[in-house]
This record gives structure tokens, C-alpha cells and sequence, in this order.
């Protein structure tokens, strides 16, 4: 018998409401996320990828509970989260983590490496005064940095190293999912190329899932196993991303590759 998803999204659905604009006129209601279904097994990569303004950031947030989805089915660890009050899904948060886009906008530069890293166990109660710097030494061995770093603020430190810090912050909660929405895209190439590899080493060391969101096929190619194309709202392709860079579909996965191939980095 095959083992059941450890995340299951079935009929996800996101609409933003009309809004009057200063001089009263009615904006239309847009349809942001649409009958979205997705499964990710444990320790694998899930490529949740569309142009600008397809749905897939909305659909990350609308499965962390960031955002508040209008309808469907989130189940994580065999449990519904979708339906749950904000109190019953706090002390599942920890197993259901983010990594944004932009290093620079997504750590408070007031804190130091220590204070962001070590906040959300506070705030979870999930280690004592005593036990808060050991952790978050060990998140920052997991991504690569030097334990001096804790005492730093992140204007210290580059773009790689600062999502480095982002990445040590979502793994100190020991997660099970790791939303990560377009992690690489503010990033050079080479520095892309070497947080891509954190990424993989992460999930085989740790049995780690991704739901990885991005616009780049390329970086798809490196890291995910299965790859869901959305247009408009709507997944318009799921498949092994073996099979969709061989014969792609949906004009919305040919544009992605010809993007690609314009590029020089398609095979």
C-alpha cells in the first residue's frame, strides 16, 4: 500500500473581492487561486511554477494559512488544516514553514542573527533560555555558517548569506514542509547554484518536503522531482518534470521553455 501525501491540497480556492476605487468605481473580483489540487510525499520536491500573476505565491500562502483560502481541502500529516481555528493550527505552524523571496526585505535589520533565528522558538516554546543559543548554533552549521555569525545584524552579510539565515531560521523549528517561494531568484547564478545545493543536501539529510514556487524552469530542473504548471488560477499541467521538459502540453508550459531555451540553458 502506498504511503498517504504528507501534504494533500484538493480544490484550493483564492478570490480577491471587488474594491471601489476613489471616484467609486467598482473593481472586478479576481480569481487568484482556482480549484488547485496537489500532493507532496515526504522528502520530495513538488515545482509549483507560472508567470507573474498565475496564482502560485497566493497558493503557498493560502496552504501556510497566511492568507485565508475561500475554499478546499489542506490536509498536512493526515489532519485538515483548512477548517481549524488559528489557535488549534499555532502548534502545528513549527512543522510548516516559509523561505521568501527577498533575503534583504524578509530579516528585520534591527535583530541580530541570534535574536532571528532563535525568535520563533520563543515564541513556540520550544527551548528554554539555556538551550536557545545551542539551537540556533546548530541551524547555522546546517546552512553553513559560522557560529560568530549570531552576534551579527544582517547588513553584515551578502545576498546568499542572508538567505542562508532565512533557511537556518525555518529549519530551527525542525519542519516537515518548507514552502519556498521564488528563494533563488534575487541571487546571482553562482550563489543560486550553491543555495539550490543547500536546498538538496537539506532534504536528503532531513527527509524534507518542498512545495518550491518559481517563475525559473531551469532551477526546476536541479531540485524537483514533479512539476505543476499554473495559468490563470489554475494548474494547468502536473507532471514528472522528466516528462513535461520532454513533451510539454499546455501553451502555458511552452512559453516557460521557450523562455528557457532563449535563455541558452534549456538541454
Amino acid at each position: 500500500m502506498s504511503q498517504a501525501p504528507l501534504l494533500s491540497v484538493r480544490g484550493l480556492c483564492k478570490r480577491y473581492g471587488s474594491r471601489r476605487g476613489l471616484l467609486g468605481r467598482g473593481r472586478p473580483a479576481v480569481d487568484a487561486v482556482v480549484d488547485v489540487d496537489l500532493d507532496i510525499s515526504a522528502g520530495t520536491t513538488l515545482a509549483l511554477v507560472g508567470e507573474s500573476g498565475s496564482g502560485k505565491s497566493t497558493t503557498g500562502l493560502c496552504v501556510l494559512r497566511l492568507i485565508e483560502p475561500d475554499a478546499g481541502s489542506i490536509v498536512f500529516e493526515g489532519r485538515e488544516l483548512a477548517t481549524v481555528s488559528q489557535a488549534t493550527l499555532r502548534p502545528l505552524r513549527p512543522r510548516m514553514q516559509a523561505i521568501f523571496q527577498d533575503p534583504w526585505a524578509s530579516l528585520n535589520p534591527r535583530l541580530t542573527v541570534r535574536e532571528l533565528v532563535g525568535e520563533a522558538l520563543e515564541v513556540h516554546g520550544l527551548a528554554s533560555r539555556a538551550e536557545l543559543s545551542d539551537r540556533v548554533a546548530a541551524a547555522l552549521d546546517a546552512v553553513g555558517l559560522p557560529r560568530d555569525a549570531m552576534a551579527r545584524r544582517p547588513a553584515a552579510f551578502s545576498g546568499g548569506q542572508r538567505q542562508r539565515i532565512a533557511i537556518a531560521r525555518a529549519l530551527v523549528l525542525e519542519p516537515r514542509l518548507l514552502v519556498c517561494d521564488e528563494p533563488t531568484s534575487a541571487l546571482d547564478l553562482s550563489v543560486q547554484a550553491q543555495v539550490l545545493a543547500l536546498l538538496r543536501r537539506l532534504q536528503h539529510e532531513r527527509g524534507l518536503a518542498y512545495l518550491f514556487i518559481t517563475h525559473d524552469l531551469g532551477v526546476v530542473r536541479q531540485l524537483a522531482q514533479r512539476v505543476a504548471v499554473m495559468d490563470a488560477g489554475r494548474i494547468v499541467e502536473n507532471r514528472e518534470t522528466r516528462e513535461l521538459f520532454g513533451a510539454p502540453e499546455h501553451p502555458a508550459t511552452r512559453r516557460l521553455l521557450e523562455s528557457l531555451e532563449r535563455t541558452g540553458e534549456r538541454p
